[in-house]
């Protein structure tokens, strides 16, 4: 009997580790999309007696669609902008809102072209490791006065990437990562917590620190 209550512990515990994180899940994506419905839902019943389940959400999946065809004409961009300006000039609002502008801006395709691949420097001092992003390779002007092969490098703070520092380092204090810049850019937002899968035979350490490989 004594042996019989660990057992039925650990087996509670392995099943409280598998149901867990799929009862959350389910939380979180109704959550979502009873919030997501009531934008646009509760508005259609209050005004027009006229409510379907899930038709709160193909409106507000009308509106970005418009959105985006707004934003792609100088006059529509010309919009935003003055509205992103108001935003910036309100206290508390300006700060919530640039926190979401960052980390919707640091996972889209535009943003992410620019990173080429994630290297590992050594930053701010010698010992200290810190994860950043090759953004190309500095001009002749740059490389004659140096008298070596630099690297754009660029470092970002956590848990906001979209500031950070701009660093020119010699390609052979850099060492290319296996992980892709996304999964770069989850480590830095998520301070750490975040760690990608390592992959094997992929660019890593001193051997693979030619610039070819490092853009």
């Amino acid at each position: 009997m004594s042996k019989l209550g660990p057992i039925l512990r650990n087996y509670f515990i392995t099943g409280l580790i598998v149901i867990t994180p799929m009862w959350g899940t389910y939380l979180i994506l109704r959550t979502l999309f009873t919030s997501l419905d009531g934008v646009f839902g509760s508005f259609l019943q209050r005004k027009f007696n006229f409510y379907v389940p899930g038709f709160g959400i193909i409106s507000l999946l009308i509106l970005i669609f418009l959105t985006g065809l707004l934003v792609a004409n100088i006059f529509g961009r010309k919009l935003i902008q003055v509205w992103e300006d108001f935003l910036n000039k309100v206290p508390l609002v300006r700060n919530v809102y640039s926190l979401v502008k960052a980390i919707v801006d640091t996972f889209s395709s535009q943003n992410k072209e620019k990173l080429s691949r994630v290297v590992l420097v050594e930053f701010p001092r010698k010992g200290c490791y810190t994860v950043a992003f090759t953004t190309g390779i500095p001009n002749e002007e740059i490389l004659s006065i140096a008298g070596e092969r630099l690297v754009n490098v660029y470092v970002p703070t956590t848990p906001n990437p979209t500031g950070g520092y701009m660093l020119l380092i010699s390609e052979k204090e850099v060492k290319p990562l296996s992980m892709t810049v996304e999964e770069g850019m989850k480590m830095v937002i998520s301070t750490g917590t975040y760690n990608p899968p390592s992959r094997k035979g992929k660019p890593g350490g001193p051997e693979g620190s030619e610039t070819r490989k490092l853009l």
